[in-house]
């Protein structure tokens, strides 16, 4: 594993591989592989050795060297980390090759992935519904000019490469000047920090300078896509698809426009959103989900964040994750080959049928939860 020690994301993966019957993975400090040290792959004689690639999570020596040195908790950053992660996973690719290792992911993928602005165009061409998304901006008064011209009063505005809703603004105008701006990004003396308590921005020279702060690292902005409530909070949907097959589903509800858990969204009963979608409209959930993952096929999990209308009969894509999976406590969806089996465990199982070329609902070791 490339992956931070001591992480929750390890040591699940660990405890999923001990389930299996595998012995204790080797866990390559993210921190080793960004200080320009090879990624150590161990492989045996037979070239049996899977490596997996895992989020460098929230260790603050990792950042430091992916965003250069600073509050871990700034807002920004993006270009430089993009930049240094993805000459990272070359290497690990490299490194891999050379000892005669598997990589169990695709860094092409992940790199995609990463990147939201190529990740909308990617799923677009391939027919997946997404939101609508604005050109290229560069500025507020660029943003501005860009909604005037496409007809939009609420957008999205995301960092290209943040991740956990980090400097996202949802972005509403107003005839007579009125603005909202809703966020997680605090201002400070010294610039934006992400914080766990939702803020909004009400006046226009307030918004005009957090867009400003933001869009030097990139930005990518799309159609606000009035989403579905249950008991007056609105949710979405993240659903992790494992070897093609939507696995793990669970409902993310809110008051606020960003339903991230860490922001004080909660978890909702999948089974009365089921029950609202119907079984046709569930399906068509789910499918949306597989032909998403099917435009990453060198990826053996996606973490899809499913956008249900307020309808509940259109959906669209908000983002795809290559970390999506840290979701301790769930199981997979009754019926599916998953059913019983955390994302982590699962996911072994996935691996190792894969590899073996047997379907991954084979029984390939004795993995429980």
């Amino acid at each position: 594993m490339i992956a931070t020690p001591g992480d929750r994301r390890a040591d699940l993966f660990a405890a999923a591989c001990r389930a299996c019957g595998l012995p204790e993975p080797h866990v390559v400090p993210w921190t080793d592989v960004l200080t320009g040290g090879s990624a150590s792959v161990r492989a045996d004689d037979d070239g049996n050795v899977l490596v997996r690639i895992d989020s460098p999570g929230e260790d603050a020596r990792a950042d430091a060297l992916l965003r250069g040195p600073g509050d871990p908790a700034r807002v920004g950053g993006g270009v430089r980390w993009y930049r240094t992660f993805t000459d990272a996973l070359s290497r690990i690719a490299a490194d891999t090759r050379r000892a005669g290792a598997r990589l169990v992911g695709d860094v092409d993928d992940v790199a995609v992935m990463c990147d939201k602005r190529r990740c909308h165009a990617r799923l677009q061409a391939a027919g997946v519904p997404v939101p609508e998304a604005l050109p290229s901006v560069g500025s507020y008064a660029q943003l501005r000019d860009r909604m005037a011209e496409a007809g939009m009063r609420r957008v999205f505005v995301k960092p290209a490469h943040g991740s956990s809703a980090s400097g996202v603004v949802a972005l509403q105008t107003a005839p007579g000047g009125r603005i909202k701006a809703v966020t997680s990004a605090a201002r400070t003396a010294t610039g934006y920090v992400n914080s766990l308590r939702v803020r909004t921005y009400n006046t226009e020279p307030d918004v005009a300078h957090l867009i400003d702060a933001l869009a030097p690292d990139g930005l990518h902005v799309e159609r606000w896509f009035p989403k579905a409530a249950v008991d007056g909070r609105v949710f979405d949907l993240r659903v992790v698809v494992i070897a093609g097959e939507p696995t793990h589903a669970v409902v993310r509800t809110s008051r606020y426009p960003m339903t991230n858990l860490h922001l004080g969204g909660a978890r909702g009963d999948l089974a009365a959103v089921r029950r609202a979608l119907g079984e046709d409209g569930w399906a068509r959930a789910l499918d949306v989900c597989a032909r998403t993952a099917a435009c990453f096929p060198g990826s053996l999990m996606v973490g899809v964040d499913l956008l249900v209308g307020a309808d509940r009969r259109r959906f669209a894509v908000a983002e795809v994750n290559a970390f999506g999976d840290l979701l301790p406590g769930l199981t997979g969806l009754p019926g599916t080959w998953a059913e019983g089996l955390d994302t982590y465990t699962a996911q072994v199982r996935a691996a190792l049928a894969r590899f073996s070329a047997a379907p991954a609902y084979a029984e390939v070791g004795a993995c429980t939860t």
